[in-house]
């Protein structure tokens, strides 16, 4: 069961208190999340090679963020961290994996761990506000039947992959909405098909907006490209195969295509269209300036080849160092653009760090909800805004038990990193490094025997934020149990 007290706290508080903005109606959310979308790979970040125009544009009528990050450096956690405002220490799913048992077997492709019933979502702060729910694209915590569907928490509809290995085919044989397949018809999971799932998710998201238009809305389009396979369709496809050079290289892993890198900025180029008709859509029903925007990735670009990608050829982590699954900033460090027309200064751009748990805390806020209990993150209205400053912050915490085993600490401009601490034996020492990242943003210079007193502090804050989870258990000595 949901905290029904909770819930019921949080809507008669909402009674009293007033809105965050001085609009005749509670303002409308969209919450963009690309998947495994490198920090450089917008134009507005400096992107050479890819052409995403009407993202740009967001940027230029908005806010710019340089000192975004995910709440993970892989695809579920983030996405956990994001729907409850949690750090990766204290949240729920820290990894990804799938449940296992009975829930395991209802389906080839049976979902991630769910989130648990008791965790309070963003949806579900906005459905008290009197919104309407939407979440149209890639889920990843839990599948029908379990606590984490999307239904048991906040969202009125649902429509996209529940699962994140389903969505590695972007014409998929089916997808599911509110709990039931719907075939798409003329796909076969091949490399080629009749339904691109984007244009799906973008068609499903547009028939949203047009329903909901007179009542406000919160659109979370948590996309599935550009993660890999790489697939498009040809629109997008030509308008890069006699531009981009290829390279023979040995394919690895998810399906081959026969121009992978022409392929893989013709998936961003798409997705930024999609954008580009959901942005139109709200422009032209007289929505703009009721509408919060956020565009944003849930960690950094793939692994280099992996499937024909090629980071390196296109920069895509923008000069810092790791790719998915790194807590180095290349990792984790994710662009992040907002509009609001009327409330967001166009143009702006703001280095203030901030995370993806700061985002239940901001949503709240911007519809006039009381600031939700329990949550590691703070508002960014006033860092979005530019109104003064923002709140203080003491530091930013990440801790991840894939890839060997991660802890990270950003306080200022100071970052202290730990590695392979799955594979450090109990008792023996654990290194730290740590980096200035104002001089060093490419964490090259590990000054931690010249700062031994920072790196104590930092450490002693990684001892404070880590929770013990048994699912995921991080440091040596600790063991998995249910």
């Amino acid at each position: 069961m949901k905290r029904p007290a909770l819930l019921l706290t949080l809507a008669l508080a909402s009674v009293l208190s007033l809105p965050s903005t001085s609009h005749a109606r509670k303002p409308n959310i969209v919450f963009i999340l690309a998947d495994d979308l490198g920090y450089a790979e917008l134009g507005c970040y400096g992107q050479k090679w890819i052409k995403t125009p009407h993202i740009d544009r967001l940027a230029a009528e908005g806010v710019k963020f340089t000192d975004h990050y995910s709440g993970q450096a892989v695809c579920a956690p983030c996405r956990c961290v994001l729907m409850t405002g949690k750090h990766p220490g204290h949240a729920a799913i820290r990894d990804n994996g799938d449940p296992g048992g009975p829930e395991a077997k209802v389906h080839p492709f049976p979902g991630q761990n769910p989130l648990p019933d008791e965790e309070v979502t963003i949806a579900e702060i906005l459905k008290e506000q009197g919104y309407v729910t939407a979440a149209i694209g890639k889920w990843g915590l839990g599948h029908y039947g379990t606590s984490g569907a999307p239904d048991k928490q906040g969202f009125d509809l649902f429509f996209g992959y529940n699962c994140q290995r389903h969505a590695h085919n972007h014409f998929p044989k089916f997808l599911w909405r509110n709990g039931q397949m719907i075939p798409q018809p003329g796909n076969t999971r091949e490399l080629d098909g009749a339904i691109h799932s984007q244009d799906a998710f973008t068609a499903e998201a547009l028939t949203f907006v047009r329903e909901n238009k007179d009542e406000p809305f919160f659109l979370y389009l948590p996309y599935a490209i550009p993660h890999l396979s790489i697939q498009t369709t040809n629109r997008w496809l030509d308008m890069y195969k006699d531009e981009i050079p290829e390279e023979d290289h040995e394919h690895r892993g998810y399906l081959k295509h026969p121009f992978p890198r022409a392929g893989y900025a013709a998936m961003v180029t798409m997705m930024d269209d999609s954008v580009g008709q959901v942005v139109g859509l709200i422009d032209e029903l007289g929505l703009r300036d009721d509408t919060l925007i956020v565009f944003t990735s849930d960690n950094g670009p793939t692994y280099d080849r992996l499937g024909g990608s090629d980071s390196d050829f296109f920069a895509s982590a923008g000069g810092l160092r790791g790719l998915k699954g790194s807590l180095y900033e290349g990792g984790i460090r994710v662009p992040m653009v907002a509009r609001w027309p009327g409330e967001i200064k166009a143009g702006t751009v703001s280095g203030f760090p901030s995370a993806f748990w700061d985002w239940k805390p901001t949503l709240a806020a911007v519809a006039g909800a009381p600031a939700p209990e329990g949550v590691d993150g703070i508002s960014l209205l006033a860092a979005l805004k530019g109104d003064g400053d923002p709140p203080a912050r003491e530091f930013l915490y990440w801790e991840f038990p894939g890839y060997g085993g991660q802890q990270v600490v950003r306080r200022g401009e100071w970052k202290a990193v730990r590695q392979n601490l799955r594979r450090t034996k109990p008792g023996a020492p654990i290194k730290t490094e740590l980096y200035h990242l104002e001089t060093d943003r490419a964490e090259s210079n590990d000054v931690a025997a010249e700062h031994p007193e920072v790196v104590a502090e930092l450490e002693a804050i990684m001892a404070r934020e880590h929770t013990p989870n048994p699912k995921f258990p991080l440091l040596p000595g600790e063991r998995r149990g249910k």
